[in-house]
């Protein structure tokens, strides 16, 4: 790779985020063990002027203690993230797109009426599930009505069905898909919020989707894509479709204008892969090369195994002990995080840990077994 002659430090918080590639001498990590922000490892850290950076999400602040220091950050620009990633502005952005999102209106609060159904509110910013609201009865809308009257927010359809989820790379005019994992989603006791992401799992993708719904999800991904290509998007996107079972559809309902937190173990997976024989790139690889302009001349390494799952910062969390985790043969990394629903355990394994959408297979079961043993 041409970084070469001009490395890439990645400043991050978590370290895990930036171990899609292992640090050499044209690619360095600098991190604070999630003691510090992004900004403030910034702020705080001295480089020499036209250093490459890189950051897990860009926003106004980064831009700008970047533009003060003269280094060239590589990350796509924090306003075009924010209009991709808002659940407002993301759909005039999508335009004709729309289409592909869950049925859907924008409106105030105060204006959403309750048709003796259940529907998603969702607010214009969320992370990992928090933004996102299950109304399920006219006196949770009314709450909210007295709360934020005037707060803009997407009312979407509530459907149920299994939730899928691809990292891509946008390079050029290239658009290279990722590996399709089934998304673990709400499951307790890992969160306390039931639409908290909280895994992958990239083995039992093909037993719940047929070729066809592969072909779809393909379909959607290369829509997005173009879409992202046309505004001036570089690198790693992340979206996630959910199946409507009941009328074997399926929908976008979200788009990640950055960095997904899945690249990092897809990419170590896909480097096993490799080392046995199967030829291509990883998800990372085809980031950095984007990102630096630099041509993309393979595809990316399939994988169909490997999962991760999350354990949140919940009430009880704190009870845990990792070491069984490590000592049945997972990989663990642990959070410094204390703020409820956040990173507190990443429980990796090579193996697939779903049996199918909401049943975990023996290692699924053996991993609560070690979290929760009196459960």
């Amino acid at each position: 790779m041409k970084t070469d002659k001009n490395p890439i430090v990645y400043i991050t918080r978590d370290r895990e985020r930036a171990e899609g590639k292992i640090e050499s001498k044209n690619y360095s990590i600098i991190t604070s063990g999630g003691d510090k922000s992004t900004c403030e490892i910034l702020k705080n850290s001295s480089f020499p002027e036209n250093t490459q950076i890189l950051v897990f999400k860009n926003n106004q602040q980064i831009e700008e203690l970047a533009k003060e220091k003269n280094l060239r950050l590589l990350n796509p620009s924090a306003t075009l993230a924010e209009t991709i990633e808002n659940k407002i502005t993301q759909v005039t952005w999508l335009g004709d797109l729309a289409k592909l999102l869950l049925p859907h209106t924008i409106d105030s609060v105060k204006n959403i009426a309750w048709e003796k159904k259940p529907f998603i509110l969702q607010w214009a910013h969320s992370h990992t599930g928090d933004g996102t609201l299950l109304i399920s009865k006219e006196s949770e809308l009314s709450e909210l009505k007295e709360k934020f009257p005037d707060r803009e927010a997407r009312v979407t359809k509530y459907i149920q069905g299994p939730m899928f989820t691809a990292n891509a790379v946008v390079s050029g005019e290239n658009i290279l898909l990722g590996n399709i994992s089934y998304q673990i989603t709400g499951t307790l006791p890992f969160t306390e919020n039931p639409f908290s992401t909280i895994g992958n799992d990239w083995t039992v993708t093909h037993s719940i989707l047929t070729d066809k719904h592969i072909e779809e999800f393909q379909t959607i991904s290369a829509l997005v894509g173009k879409k992202m290509i046309e505004s001036g998007w570089k690198g790693l996107f992340g979206i996630d479709i959910i199946l409507d079972e009941e009328n074997d559809q399926l929908f976008l309902v979200e788009i990640n204008a950055r960095q997904p937190a899945s690249t990092t173990f897809e990419s170590q997976i896909q480097k096993t892969f490799r080392e046995q024989g199967v030829e291509g790139m990883t998800i990372f690889e085809a980031h950095l090369a984007s990102l630096t302009n630099e041509p993309i001349t393979s595809s990316l390494i399939p994988i169909n195994d490997g999962a991760q799952i999350i354990q949140r910062v919940t009430k009880n969390a704190e009870k845990i002990d990792p070491k069984k985790l490590e000592n049945a043969g997972y990989q663990v990394i642990k959070y410094n995080n204390t703020k409820l629903n956040a990173d507190f355990l990443r429980i990796q394994s090579e193996k697939g840990i779903m049996e199918t959408h909401n049943k975990f297979n023996k290692r699924g079961k053996e991993i609560l077994e070690l979290l929760y043993p009196e459960s």
